[in-house]
C-alpha cells in the first residue's frame, strides 16, 4: 500500500514536541484532490462498490493489492471538487479518513509497540490556538486523540485481513490483468497494472475451498469487486461532465 500518499511532512507523534498541538476540523479533503486511485481494505468492498471500482494494482500478481479507482487521468480524483469537496453520498476510504493520522512500522530494533502514530505536520488542520488539543493538561490523550488511534488500529486489522485474502487469491490464481482503455475525442486513456478476478477460475473451485470462501466472507468480498467494475462507466461520466463545465468556464 502508498502508506504516505498525502503526507508531505510525516512526523512520530511525542508527547513533549506535540503537547500544546491542536486539530480543528476542515470542511474539506484538498489533500485527496490529485489521487487518481487510494488502497482499500477488503472489508471496505460491500460499501465502496456502490459507487467506485475496486480493482487491484502492482507491478505483477504478488505485489497486487485493492484499490479504489477515483479517476481515470493521473493526478485527478473526479470525486473531489474545485473546492476541495467530496462527492455528496459517496463513499469515502477509510485511507482518506484515517488523515491527517498514520500507524507506521517502527525500525527494526526500537523499543516498544511494533507500531508508532505518525502525524502529518504540513496539515493544514494543526495549529497551537484554534481546534480541541491532543493532550490534555496531564499530558493524556484527548478524545480527539483516542479516537483516532482507535481507528488507525481498527484500520490495521483490516489491513492484516487484506493481506491474507490477497494470499488466497494468489493460492489459487484467481488474480489476470485487465487494462483498461478509454477514447475521448480522439485521445487514448490508457491504465495499466491491473487485475480483476477470473469469474470462471472462480466457479471452477472445488466444494470445499468455496465453503472456506463463503464462511470467511471471502466471496462476497470478491464478488463485490466484479460487480463494481460496471463503476468504469460512472467515473467515464464524471469525467464527462468536468471537462464540460471546463469547457463552458
Amino acid at each position: 500500500m502508498a502508506e504516505v500518499l498525502f503526507y508531505e511532512r510525516p512526523v512520530p507523534l511525542n508527547r513533549n514536541q506535540h503537547k500544546d498541538l491542536r486539530l480543528k476540523g476542515i470542511p474539506n479533503v484538498k489533500f485527496a484532490a490529485n489521487a487518481h486511485s487510494v488502497p482499500l481494505t477488503a472489508a471496505e468492498f460491500p460499501m465502496a462498490a456502490r459507487d467506485v471500482p475496486i480493482l487491484f494494482a502492482g507491478q505483477g500478481v504478488e505485489d497486487a493489492g485493492p484499490m479504489a479507482l477515483l479517476g481515470l487521468r493521473q493526478n485527478e480524483n473526479l470525486l473531489v471538487d474545485e473546492n476541495g469537496h467530496w462527492a455528496q453520498g459517496v463513499y469515502v476510504p477509510a485511507f482518506v479518513r484515517r488523515y491527517p493520522f498514520i500507524l507506521a512500522e517502527k525500525p527494526a530494533g526500537a523499543e516498544g509497540d511494533d507500531f508508532t502514530v505518525f502525524l502529518d505536520e504540513a496539515y493544514e488542520g494543526f495549529g497551537s490556538e484554534e481546534g480541541e488539543r491532543l493532550f490534555k493538561e496531564d499530558g493524556s490523550d484527548s478524545q480527539i486523540l483516542a479516537n483516532a488511534v482507535s481507528f488507525l488500529g481498527e484500520f490495521q486489522q483490516h489491513v492484516l485481513r487484506t493481506q491474507s485474502f490477497m494470499e488466497q487469491l494468489r493460492k489459487h490464481q484467481l488474480l489476470e490483468p485487465r487494462n483498461i482503455r478509454l477514447e475521448k475525442e480522439g485521445n487514448s486513456i490508457n491504465l495499466n497494472g491491473l487485475f480483476v478476478v477470473n469469474e470462471e477460475k472462480l466457479r471452477q473451485l472445488d466444494e470445499k475451498t468455496t465453503h472456506e470462501f463463503l464462511k470467511e466472507g471471502l466471496l462476497g468480498w470478491i464478488y463485490a469487486h466484479l460487480m463494481s467494475l460496471a463503476n468504469i462507466d460512472r467515473l467515464t461520466q464524471r469525467l464527462d461532465q468536468r471537462e464540460r463545465a471546463k469547457a463552458q468556464a
